[in-house]
């Protein structure tokens, strides 16, 4: 069965540091893009503009799609170098642009600059592209490790983008999709200012390709919030054709927008329907909290001819042990506090921090945030993510003052 693009979103945000958007995307399935626009004045974004530009009119042309894509990368290519060589004002100026096309069951890519594609596959995320830039250089060589190009000051610097010379070499790749398949493009302030573990997370928990967007542009803002920041998602599915998206403004059975947390939970403390719980994370992720086990009873000593009292103190101690595990039990129905899941975000759990033996867990996740914990200004982290038991209001304000960025040193 042909697969089909079944849903789509696309999202750019100016960042918390930049006065103007540069980034530019297109959305015309079955072509899908992000160009980040380089230059002085506004050139960069005239730039990334001019490469979407390019895209318009496009269709199923019958050539290879690989083919196609980098005639419409050249071609934007040469539009932004002859501009930038007759115009003063523009000079200088180039873009990065990462495209895709869907066709049939296979997602050709085109790439040129450090913008990114990655696809979700069963829970797992891979990067598809190769950074031109170098600090990417340098670490495929070997001379630097990937700790080092994390933070490395000049990894900004690209060794390829479309306008700076009147030709360019644009790295093509060709993919099989299988049903399920979820392709993020995005523009390198989402890939700098959060770690794929988190970028990873945060498309598992959310329940729609809209949500995502959201989130991930959250996270970044969150966490510095340095550059534009554009990501484009799509998902290949089997069906006749498209799905119908709702509009905005109705209402998505399960879904739950970061910033309407506290809409998701029960007025009382009984446990929940699933319909109106925040999303969950995969049955894989695992859940980073103190698992402070209850402390052993030490074994009852044997004194001679004592059977009944060494059965007797047996007993009475599994009934001590029996006491207070539903004493914590009943606890973790009152309480929530406020955690990190693996890919170190902000989550929200219901109980408390302990874990009986045979591993029965006192808390459950109820939301992972898009806040990775290091946004969280280092003089109120650790009283924030303390475990502290808190009620239900008491938590989800908190969560939400997070989310807003509200939260100062």
């Amino acid at each position: 069965m042909t697969l089909r693009i079944v849903e789509h979103v696309g999202k750019t945000d100016v960042g918390r540091q930049r006065s103007v958007n540069e980034d530019s995307l297109v959305l015309a399935p079955p072509f899908f893009a992000v160009a980040d626009g380089m230059g002085g004045a506004k050139a960069g974004e005239v730039a990334s503009a001019m490469a979407a530009e390019t895209f318009e009119g496009e269709s199923d042309s019958g050539e290879p799609a690989e083919a196609q894509l980098t005639r419409i990368l050249r071609e934007a290519n040469r539009r932004i170098y002859d501009l930038a060589v007759s115009d003063d004002s523009h000079r200088g100026m180039g873009t990065t642009v990462t495209a895709a096309k869907v066709t049939g069951n296979e997602v050709s890519l085109g790439h040129v600059g450090d913008s990114r594609a990655y696809r979700l596959r069963d829970g797992e995320l891979e990067q598809l592209t190769r950074d031109h830039s170098l600090v990417a250089e340098l670490e495929r060589s070997g001379q630097i490790t990937p700790e080092a190009a994390e933070h490395h000051p000049q990894r900004s610097i690209i060794t390829r983008a479309l306008g700076p010379e009147p030709d360019v070499q644009v790295d093509t790749y060709t993919l099989a999709g299988r049903d399920g398949d979820l392709f993020l493009i995005c523009s390198d302030g989402l890939t700098s200012m959060i770690s794929d573990d988190e970028l990873a997370s945060i498309l598992r928990a959310s329940e729609t390709l809209d949500g995502a967007a959201d989130s991930l542009v959250r996270a970044a803002n969150q966490s510095g919030g340095k550059d534009n920041i554009t990501v484009v998602l799509f998902r290949l599915g089997n069906g006749d054709g498209e799905v119908e998206l709702p509009a905005e403004d109705e209402t998505i059975a399960g879904q739950l927008k970061a910033t309407e947390v506290h809409e998701a939970f029960e007025e009382t403390t009984a446990p929940q329907p699933a319909a109106t719980l925040p999303p969950e994370l995969p049955a894989d992720a695992t859940i980073v909290a103190p698992r402070t086990a209850l402390p052993k009873q030490p074994p009852p000593k044997r004194r001679r001819g004592g059977r009944v009292k060494t059965l007797a103190k047996t007993l009475f101690a599994l009934a001590v042990l029996a006491a207070v595990g539903t004493g914590l039990y009943v606890a973790s129905r009152q309480v929530y506090f406020l955690g990190t899941n693996d890919a170190g975000l902000v989550t929200l759990y219901r109980g408390v921090p302990y874990e009986l033996p045979f591993g029965v867990d006192l808390y459950e996740e109820q939301y992972a945030s898009g806040v990775p914990a290091r946004a969280i200004p280092a003089t109120r982290r650790k009283r924030v993510l303390d475990h502290e038991w808190r009620g239900r209001n008491d938590a989800e304000d908190l969560l939400r003052t997070l989310e807003r960025g509200q939260l100062s040193g």
